[in-house]
């Protein structure tokens, strides 16, 4: 049975960050293949100065930007950052203005600006979030944590 020409495409996104210390050179990557037509896309870039965690953020941001037309979207990524942050803290952080707890005291959220731009991209999708381990023989997680590092090395 066929979905109506109307239903959002399904696309899978592979993503991952890295870097070279943390905080150092990082590069981000992404793998957005189209199940229904087998086309792919892959895209990576880097900065010489940055975090892990920002670089994860990065590649979901960049591989959702692409997304010309609302999509379901499952996104498979090695990191526990990012799944929680989509799945359990940003729904907190937003209802208290983009703080946290920090003990007694209320903090500013790490990475606000791309946590902020993440949001407003997962609004225009239906997003869901599958975890993959990483370096353990996934070929797309592979390919991407391969692009990323190859992306932050002409930093270094």
């Amino acid at each position: 049975m066929s979905e109506p020409a109307s239903a959002p495409p399904l696309v899978h996104l592979y993503t991952d960050g890295g870097c070279s210390g943390n905080p150092g050179p990082g590069g981000w990557a992404f793998v957005l293949q189209h199940p229904s037509t087998g086309k792919a896309l892959e895209r990576s870039g880097g900065e010489r100065e940055t975090t892990n965690n920002r670089m994860e953020l990065q590649a979901v941001i960049e591989g959702l930007s692409v997304l010309k037309r609302r999509s379901h979207v499952e996104l498979f990524t090695d990191s526990v950052y990012v799944g929680k942050g989509l799945s359990e803290w940003m729904p907190k952080w937003k209802a208290n203005g983009w703080r946290r707890r920090e003990g007694s005291k209320w903090a500013p959220v790490k990475n606000e600006d791309l946590w902020r731009q993440l949001d407003e991209l997962v609004a225009k999708h239906n997003v869901k979030y599958t975890r993959v381990a990483g370096h353990s023989g996934h070929p797309e997680n592979d390919r991407c944590d391969e692009l990323a590092v190859a992306a932050y090395q002409k930093y270094l």
